[in-house]
């Protein structure tokens, strides 16, 4: 290598802004990203049954108000973005989640890799806006919610029978809903346990763990 040749890629080594490196993706970040998603999807599984249950008596309750239920299925979109925090972490997550649940067998086949996808999209979107500088509970909530408002603008339109041709009433209570579960459940919960899983060491290795470590 020349002189010059090395001058050149010092210079462009120098010149590299600080987010790009901080946001590029690390070999650990893919890895972690797949076993959080594999872990998530198997969540997403044993949720089919209980959560399927209580949306289904939640509903036969007040109709819409079954999306009380909906926030587990929307954990991974925040648990990945506080974890890896890096452009498309929280979307990867989700997904590799819903493929993981749809794998092992549910009733929504093909259908929950595009639920998973769009759910993904709605964290991601909050992160983004908070341009990945901010993780606390209250992004955590927010993520949570966007992924909920996204899985409800989803199902407005997707399927053979779309809630767009349900009441207005209908809608309105389960987009509450779904935002309130999203929140709770997917934002709040999700927070906590990236917390529980930082204070075990394992992500001694993220800014997540290394947080707690300075807390403490």
């Amino acid at each position: 290598m020349t002189t010059s040749t090395r001058t050149s890629a010092n210079t462009q080594a120098q010149t590299q802004t600080p987010a790009q490196n901080r946001w590029r993706w690390r070999v650990v970040d893919i890895v972690v990203a797949a076993v959080l998603g594999v872990a998530i999807g198997l969540v997403f599984w044993g949720w089919n049954v209980v959560g399927g249950a209580w949306f289904g008596a939640a509903d036969a309750l007040t109709p819409g108000l079954g999306g009380i239920a909906v926030g587990i299925w929307l954990i991974g979109g925040v648990i990945g973005g506080l974890v890896i925090r890096k452009p498309g972490a929280a979307l990867v997550v989700e997904l590799v989640a819903a493929i993981v649940s749809m794998l092992i067998g549910n009733v929504w086949g093909v259908s929950t890799i595009l639920s998973g996808l769009v759910q993904g999209l709605g964290a991601e979107l909050i992160f983004a806006l908070f341009l990945y500088r901010r993780f606390g509970i209250v992004v955590a909530a927010l993520a949570g919610a966007g992924a909920g408002i996204a899985a409800w603008v989803f199902e407005l339109f997707y399927g053979s029978s779309p809630n767009i041709l349900k009441s207005l009433e209908f809608n309105t209570i389960y987009l509450v809903c779904v935002a309130v579960s999203g929140i709770v459940l997917a934002g709040i919960v999700g927070w906590l346990l990236v917390r529980a899983l930082a204070a075990t060491g394992a992500l001694n290795r993220f800014a997540a763990g290394r947080e707690l470590v300075r807390e403490v």
